[in-house]
């Protein structure tokens, strides 16, 4: 019942699992730590002059089907467990869907929003001067995360092409089309989370377009979680951010909310076409589905047995 370490988390899935299917316990020695992890220290030139050094990982956890493959995030709660446990979770990602990838995740503990545009891109190309030795198109292949984007992919690919001597396009996926990027990757991961509720509706029998859901994190994930659960039918009726929860039982436009969020200093504080409520009433609001898009441990043994949706 306790709210538990990532790594400790990912380990019992990955436990249960082999025990479930009668796998050999070395099978469980194999996949309960990365096969490798970097840990680096990334100075960087602020516009003020002064001189920041931030922690940054890579974790790496298995390769036997192919390269590794995972998000860099930059976000202020990185540590090491945690990249280990999403390097693991995408292992599993990849294996469970055909993809010939093995699991991958970096991050730098930082707050971006605290960065001007040059102080990221210092920081981006400070983390692929650090770790390019282990990356490659066929041995480890970043992509986008929590709090970075194609900009951030541009500068890093930019950089690792630089080192290297010659053209790589294929080292970081998430890149603008324009250097090789892939259309609908953006929207990708919450598409998917779309299409997953109304598959599950379809299975368990539910009018999906007369249902509606509640949201928490309103990031990349969220965003296009919420625009197409609305393009298939179904209605918002409440989302928990960082700063806020708001709720309108009438439905919140998933479009107008992204504007305002956009026109608001990426916060949706104050939006008007809703009311703010607390944290402990949204987890407790009935609704046909609970999209968790925010970072991990959301749920925990404190408000699971609050949870009243699908």
């Amino acid at each position: 019942m306790e709210t538990l370490n990532p790594l400790t988390s990912a380990q019992f899935q990955i436990k249960t699992a082999c025990d479930k299917m009668g796998m050999d316990p070395a099978v469980y020695e194999i996949l309960k730590n990365p096969s490798k992890i970097l840990e680096v220290n990334i100075p960087v030139k602020m516009d003020d002059g002064r001189l920041n050094v931030y922690t940054a990982y890579r974790s790496m956890h298995n390769d036997a089907i192919g390269p590794f493959k995972g998000g860099i995030r930059f976000h202020p709660s990185v540590h090491s467990d945690e990249v280990k446990a999403l390097s693991i979770w995408m292992t599993v990602k990849c294996s469970l869907t055909g993809v010939p990838y093995g699991g991958g995740k970096g991050g730098v503990c930082v707050d971006p929003k605290d960065l001007s545009e040059g102080e990221k891109e210092r920081l981006a190309r400070g983390y692929i001067a650090a770790t390019h030795k282990l990356l490659g198109e066929k041995v480890d292949i970043p992509a986008p995360d929590v709090g970075t984007n194609a900009q951030i992919m541009a500068w890093m690919t930019d950089e690792y092409i630089k080192i290297v001597g010659h053209s790589a396009l294929g080292v970081l996926t998430g890149k603008p089309i324009e250097l090789g990027g892939s259309k609908g990757r953006v929207a990708a991961t919450g598409m998917g989370v779309a299409i997953v509720a109304r598959e599950a509706a379809n299975k368990l029998n539910i009018d999906f377009e007369g249902s509606n859901f509640i949201l928490q994190g309103f990031g990349n994930v969220g965003t296009y979680a919420a625009l197409y659960m609305e393009l298939f039918g179904s209605k918002m009726t409440a989302i928990m951010e960082y700063d806020c929860v708001l709720y309108n039982p009438q439905g919140i436009n998933a479009a107008k909310l992204q504007e305002y969020k956009h026109n608001n200093n990426g916060s949706v504080k104050g939006f008007p076409e809703a009311k703010e409520i607390t944290a402990d009433e949204f987890w407790e609001l009935e609704a046909d589905f609970l999209l968790p898009c925010a970072l991990e441990n959301a749920i925990t043994s404190e408000n699971a047995s609050k949870l009243k949706h699908l």
